[in-house]
């Protein structure tokens, strides 16, 4: 471990962070807007209105981490120089989750007088100061002076960010074991600036001074001691006779531990209260391990700092978030409105449904709201539009914004953070909303496979955010059971299907035998079939008792596509394809066909642009421009692929002119401006194309999966076109995401279709 975080840090470019420009300098032009004479402009509209310095310079988006290095955690006092790692990763941390610029600034200043006169000349470069590794009781004095002085937010993580984060974990603790906070009693282990922060918090959040013992390394802080005592710690003496830590264990409903290795042991732990509250969060070594506490008390909720157990304390779910929502206010300070905010948005979202990639970044681990899953897991980026968005609800409900701002517009700006995907399928989400609140008619979706744990959660959020209202199908009792088993509420109240035992069995079997008995299809034989859920299931659409159908989580794709094509069937003149809405930097493009035509014809290839074409254009309202792709550029080769090609992009515009769409092409003659304006200059699709149309499915099937791994783009698919009715096929070990972003699609081609079919 230690050569490779050595590593780590020296190779290449020597530490961990750079400046990066966001402006282009590279013309005679561009640096005179730059710098000389342009820059001018903005600094004479900045000295006659000062705040006009957040609309002209990265101010409003640049955090100082603050540090002299004399309370470096788990190393101590080792000076500003040895902090400045911790200090460029803070940096780091806060760039990767909320997209905040950081200077780390490391002072050579002993005396707290010298770190708050620094602060304060610094003032106008940054938004706002986080304080970092400061000993106490000098952070408690740095800090306290800065708010006073400072008209900017100013935030010393090593206390709040930890009394948040544990605030929020000790709020579910007690849910969990069903204990009132105005009873529970509370031991905090260690006086300094963490425990004194966490303690201060828990008071506002209900938990009564009288229940409060805190214990520093002389013992019991009581009225009237002396030894080692301070005014931050005075606030939490109360008067007591217990004197050790081991006497204000006994009968304790929490321990709060902000200290040492090894402070606590199992005999402290057996003699505390029923469903012991220990929260052993000193790093890297907690005060005791949860294997010593569970040898003596299995009844115990269990926090650490560490990620190799469940529950950590991370302060990377605090600050950033609690400074994105203070920033985007021009909020004048961090009070305690929005870190109590804050708390309870990090204690709600731990209830709910955890999506897939936060259990891919576990090695696959499952979690559910739980003693052993108090707090949402740091990689779980929905804690940006939680945590942000709260705060600055309060910073706004509070007083302390400059700038009130439209909080759902906000989380939508916030979506563009977490990736464009986000921000791409909120939209298609509330299009499907308000075409659904319009008609007062829930699209029934069909989900066969009823039983699959990932089918049930997406099922909670697919009804939760008012996509469709979910039929399942399957073992009632086993769903039942599982919806249990994974705490769901919202897809308990939903329609579950066994379909062998439903009243339609008989007559969609006597349905299906009609309409396959000369393909050798028995009517005993319709009955086994129908007691499969894909072909119930696909009976329900064709009999009208079910508008989509989403199958082949744990199936393979000719295997799930075989009963649809059987009952439901594909439209009469087009061809079944699959696209991927492939979203980068904000674009959207449609690949097709990635999942159905292995070598498809020319009257295949044109039929499958026109689909697609019209997908785009009516699902997300974009004018789509078609670009047929080869390895040829409009003739340069005669080879019979890209002749195919040159003859489905005539064919397409014979069968519809008013398509713009031009071809065969190579894909960079399709997508970059420059090379198709030098080259190509009569190309109707110059380098703009949004609808990209592939030879077969080998190209079509490997562009889609290598863009998506390599090149940090998100595709969304498989979207099947070209059949009577909704009708899609999901790549197996899809997530749970996936699922409700294909159920959407769904939905909305449900109720695009149904204006039609009036007509």
């Amino acid at each position: 471990m230690k050569k490779e975080a050595l590593e780590y840090h020296s190779k290449g470019r020597k530490g961990k962070i750079e400046v990066v420009a966001s402006k282009a300098v590279e013309t005679q032009r561009d640096l005179s807007l730059a710098y000389s004479p342009g820059v001018a402009e903005p600094c004479r509209m900045i000295a006659e209105k000062e705040e006009l310095v957040y609309e002209y310079t990265a101010r409003g988006n640049l955090v100082a981490v603050v540090s002299n290095g004399s309370a470096v955690l788990g190393l101590g006092n080792i000076g500003p120089y040895a902090s400045k790692p911790v200090m460029e990763g803070k940096g780091i941390l806060f760039k990767n989750f909320a997209d905040i610029d950081v200077f780390d600034i490391e002072l050579n200043a002993k005396e707290p007088e010298d770190i708050v006169r620094a602060c304060e000349m610094l003032e106008p470069t940054f938004g706002g100061i986080n304080l970092e590794d400061i000993k106490a009781p000098e952070c408690f004095y740095v800090e306290e002076e800065l708010k006073k002085k400072l008209n900017i937010p100013v935030f010393h993580d090593d206390q709040h960010g930890t009394a948040v984060i544990s605030g929020a974990a000790f709020l579910n603790a007690l849910e969990v074991s069903k204990k009132k906070i105005e009873k529970v009693k509370v031991v905090f282990g260690g006086a300094g600036a963490a425990s004194i922060a966490c303690a201060s918090l828990y008071l506002s959040l209900g938990v009564r001074k009288e229940n409060i013992l805190m214990v520093d390394s002389k013992g019991v802080i009581y009225e009237g001691r002396e030894a080692g005592m301070n005014p931050y710690k005075a606030r939490f003496a109360v008067s007591t006779k217990k004197r050790t830590l081991e006497e204000a264990m006994k009968g304790a409903d929490a321990f709060i531990g902000c200290s040492v290795k090894g402070m606590v042991s199992k005999e402290m732990v057996k003699s505390m209260a029923s469903k012991p509250i220990v929260f052993a969060m000193a790093n890297p070594d907690p005060e005791i391990s949860p294997e010593e506490v569970m040898e003596v008390r299995d009844d115990a909720i269990i926090a650490t700092g560490r990620t190799d157990y469940p529950n950590q304390v991370n302060n990377v779910l605090g600050f950033p978030f609690i400074f994105r929502g203070a920033l985007d206010t021009m909020a004048t300070g961090i009070n305690e409105e929005m870190k109590m905010a804050a708390v309870h948005a990090l204690a709600t979202l731990a209830k709910e449904e955890i999506p897939e990639s936060v259990s891919r970044a576990y090695g696959g681990q499952q979690f559910r709201f739980g003693k052993e899953y108090l707090i949402p897991k740091p990689f779980d980026r929905r804690a940006l539009l939680w945590v942000a968005s709260a705060v600055a609800q309060a910073a706004i409900d509070s007083g302390v914004a400059r700038r009130k701002i439209d909080i759902p517009k906000y989380k939508e700006h916030l979506e563009t953070l977490l990736g464009s995907s986000f921000q791409v399928m909120r939209g298609v989400k509330n299009r499907v909303r308000q075409t659904s609140n319009e008609s007062g008619t829930p699209v029934r979706l069909i989900l066969p496979e009823g039983e699959h744990p990932k089918i049930l959660r997406a099922a909670e959020i697919i009804m939760d955010q008012g996509i469709a209202e979910p039929i399942l199908l399957g073992d009632e009792q086993l769903i039942r059971q599982r919806i249990e088993e994974y705490s769901l509420s919202k897809v308990s109240e939903a329609k579950i299907i066994r379909p062998s035992q439903n009243e339609n069995w008989e007559s969609y079997s006597q349905a299906y035998f009609e309409k396959r008995h000369r393909k050798g299809i028995t009517l005993n034989r319709a009955r086994t079939y129908m007691k499969q859920p894909n072909y119930f299931g696909s009976m329900m659409v064709e009999q009208g008792h079910g508008d989509a159908i989403i199958s082949g989580l744990a199936h393979s794709y000719p295997d799930t596509l075989r009963p649809g094509l059987r009952v439901i069937g594909s439209k009469k003149g087009e061809q079944l394809a699959g696209i991927y809405m492939v979203i980068k930097k904000g674009r959207i493009y449609w690949f097709a066909d990635t999942t159905i035509s292995i070598e498809p014809s020319v009257e295949d290839l044109a039929v499958i642009a026109i689909q697609t074409a019209d997908f785009a254009k009516n699902f997300m309202l974009q004018e789509p421009r078609i670009a047929m792709l080869s390895f040829s550029n409009f003739g340069s080769n005669n080879h019979p692929a890209a002749d195919r090609m040159r003859k489905a992009t005539e064919r397409v515009r014979e069968l519809r002119p008013d398509l713009i769409i031009d071809g065969e092409m190579q894909a960079d003659t399709a997508l970059v401006p420059e090379i198709s304006h030098e080259s190509f200059p009569f190309n109707q699709v110059p380098g703009n194309a949004n609808v990209l149309i592939f030879p077969d499915l080998q190209s079509g099937n490997i562009a889609y999966k290598l863009i998506q791994r390599m090149g940090d783009a998100a595709a969304i698919g498989p979207i099947l076109i070209g059949m009577k009715r909704p009708f899609h096929v999901l790549q197996r070990g899809s997530d749970v995401n996936d699922i409700v972003n294909i159920a959407t699609f769904a939905a909305l081609e449900v109720q695009l279709a149904k204006p039609k079919e009036k007509k």
